[in-house]
């Protein structure tokens, strides 16, 4: 039997992003974003606030970069979660990590993070229920150490981080049980 839990924020798992962006200075900015999913086939939507230094550089630069955390970077990923650019003007010196610019857009990519959304500014949409950011992916790059032998990113080799909003815990994602598109194929069939 189900209990009420009252407003839950119920949706799991939610990924760990890290969206980067540059300053007018050029000084690197990143921050840790759980409200995000794609939104079609080459764009990404973040639901972040307005206010945070992330979001006010990729504003005025018009693009920005989406890192997937894994466990090996959980410390510095959490870290730019709980640390605010407005407050800390060396946020991410602080971390020893490494940027350099994307070839692709006026972005830092953050080496560290094994694979990387680089993004221009499509859209923004406010309204009195949301805030959000809508990314043109233009390039996705991702390490070598995380690729399958088809060339494409493989979840088990990645180690996602996935943020749990019940228990405020970091899991982590790569077990295969089935197939997309095929696991509910014998649904399909008519009972006839």
């Amino acid at each position: 039997m189900k209990q009420n839990l009252g407003v839950v924020q119920a949706v799991y798992p939610m990924p760990v992003l890290i969206v980067a962006a540059y300053d007018a200075s050029g000084k690197v900015n990143a921050m840790n974003a759980a409200w995000g999913m794609i939104c079609s086939e080459d764009k990404i939507a973040l639901f972040i606030d307005e206010d945070h230094k992330t979001t006010q550089n990729l504003l005025k630069t018009r693009a920005f970069t989406v890192s997937i955390a894994d466990r090996m970077h959980m410390d510095v990923a959490d870290f730019f979660g709980i640390a605010s650019g407005n407050k800390m003007d060396d946020k991410f010196e602080r971390t020893g990590y490494h940027a350099v610019k994307s070839s692709f857009v006026n972005a830092p990519v953050i080496d560290e993070f094994p694979v990387v959304m680089e993004c221009e500014l499509a859209e923004v949409s406010s309204t009195d229920s949301f805030y959000c950011v809508v990314g043109k992916i233009v390039n996705t790059a991702a390490e070598e150490r995380v690729l399958s032998k088809n060339g494409k990113v493989d979840p088990a080799k990645l180690e996602a981080l996935i943020f749990d909003q019940f228990q405020h815990g970091y899991y982590v994602s790569g077990d295969k049980v089935g197939k997309a598109w095929n696991a509910g194929a014998d649904l399909m069939k008519s009972k006839d």
